[in-house]
């Protein structure tokens, strides 16, 4: 494909996202609640979009997309166990959201500590989000490297295509915070749908339809149509994919952070159908490439590259091709942009805004600005290391945040739940995943995200056991809660 048309492609592309964020700016962001969460005021129809946009990033046509190439259908079932997740959204959302607008929280941290009653569990729930998600930003950013010198044969290298996801998110969220990115991820999830769409439909009538494709991988990779196939999607490796997936959710913050944001909850209740329809539509389309790649290209060096090179193949239309690739890069700098923004929220107000003299919302808004371009140079650095298997990547940092779960699932459904035990949970599951991870060790043939999440619940459990509540933040907290879900009639 010519560099020449992939350049102009970005060059559009960089300017139509520009144009919408600063048409989305209503003013001068007033407090960390517009600027951070677009003033809990967005419709389902951009929560939707936008949801779907940060979550469905270069993971989905780059990683998925690879992750089928090197293990076959095991992938599909890997990704509709994260669609499954969705019905956590169901129930934990209308629960974030009421308390959120109740509470006036601003972040998942945040809501901890003042449930748990403890600054130090919002410190360290702040600091595990960082540590965890920054290696998750950083593989959007090397899934745009990638996709840029695989699609122009290396005229557009890898760092300067991260560099140049790099700056364009740093901007984006500048511009207007969470108004600009919502409304830019909604013109981008758009695109990259219907572009994806229009390719899988191109490439696999080229391959004689659907029947040809999969009479193809039947004759030619019939190990690709079974599990555990070709032996990648084992038993325990399924398990240890999957778990973080279906928590994804609650889990991670630059989602959760998502569920204060709509205007009300009937707008969440559409986001949710809309975002279910998206996402099977999505993951059949990011499927079917990796299969189409794996019998049009079988020999591929890395498995990241099915994509990159199916785009710049001779079977898709320059034009379209690069109409996709920029679908592509813009969901994964939607998703940066995303966690530039709930990073520096977290680190604004529950880091910088610990401090006793630094309770002011004016300096913590300021703090969170000069925050968004060195989280994105630390995402940059780790971009740089180039490591392969995107999916797996963006997993094994989601492994690190499961050890969130027992401490959101507490603060709703636990009274008895305990700072100490959240700070041991944490603490003890976080450094669990990250010895597991830096040393390859998997206990018994399990990932590190089975542990991780088994020893934080272990850890929550019996450490709030032998230790005292504070009572008087869990009865405002659920004594509202209570109150607020028997109004509405919520279960």
């Amino acid at each position: 494909m010519s560099a020449a048309l992939v350049v102009w492609g970005l060059g559009l592309y960089i300017l139509f996202a520009l144009v919408i964020a600063f048409l989305a700016r209503s003013g001068k962001a007033a407090s960390l609640s517009d600027y951070f969460l677009a003033g809990r005021s967005l419709g389902g129809v951009v929560s939707a979009l936008s949801y779907s946009a940060t979550t469905y990033s270069a993971f989905m046509l780059v990683g998925l997309a690879g992750l089928t190439y090197r293990g076959g259908v095991g992938a599909l079932g890997f990704e509709l166990v994260y669609l499954s997740g969705m019905v956590l959204v169901a129930f934990f959302g209308p629960r974030f959201w009421l308390v959120g607008k109740k509470f006036g929280y601003v972040t998942p941290p945040e809501m901890l500590g003042d449930r748990y009653g403890s600054r130090g569990v919002a410190v360290i729930a702040a600091l595990a989000s960082c540590l965890f998600l920054i290696p998750y930003c950083a593989v959007q950013l090397a899934g745009v490297g990638y996709l840029l010198e695989g699609m122009t044969g290396g005229a557009v290298s890898f760092t300067a295509g991260a560099v140049l996801a790099t700056v364009l998110a740093v901007l984006l969220a500048w511009i207007a915070g969470m108004r600009s990115v919502a409304w830019t991820d909604a013109f981008q999830s758009l695109v990259m749908i219907l572009t994806a769409t229009a390719v899988v439909l191109v490439v696999v009538s080229e391959l004689g339809g659907f029947g040809g494709l999969f009479s193809r991988l039947e004759a030619e990779k019939p190990e690709l149509l079974t599990v555990p196939g070709n032996g990648f999607f084992s038993f325990s490796t399924f398990v240890g994919l999957t778990l973080p997936w279906f928590f994804f959710s609650i889990s991670n913050p630059q989602v959760s952070q998502r569920l204060f944001m709509p205007k009300s909850l009937v707008e969440m209740r559409r986001m949710l159908i809309i975002f279910l329809g998206f996402g099977l539509v999505y993951t059949l389309v990011s499927v079917l490439w990796g299969f189409s790649a794996a019998v049009r290209f079988p020999s591929l060096a890395s498995p990241d590259l099915a994509t990159p090179t199916l785009l710049s193949s001779g079977w898709v239309p320059p034009l379209l091709g690069v109409i996709v690739m920029v679908g592509i890069m813009a969901a994964a700098i939607s998703t940066v942009d995303s966690i530039l923004l709930t990073l520096s929220s977290i680190v604004a107000r529950d880091l910088y805004g610990s401090m006793g003299k630094e309770r002011d919302p004016a300096r913590q808004l300021r703090a969170g600005l000069w925050v968004i371009p060195l989280i994105a140079l630390l995402s940059y650095l780790f971009a740089s290391l180039k490591l392969n298997l995107i999916a797996v990547l963006a997993v094994s940092s989601s492994a690190g945040l499961l050890v969130m779960v027992p401490s959101v699932l507490g603060a709703f459904f636990w009274k008895r739940g305990t700072s100490a035990g959240v700070l041991a949970s944490i603490l003890g599951g976080g450094i669990t995943v990250i010895w597991l991870e830096w040393t390859q060790t998997r206990w018994f043939g399990q990932a590190s995200g089975v542990w991780g999440l088994a020893f934080s619940l272990l850890l929550f459990v019996g450490v709030s056991l032998l230790t005292k509540p504070a009572e008087e933040p869990a009865d405002r907290f659920l004594g509202y809660l209570r109150g607020a879900l028997k109004e509405r009639n919520i279960w």
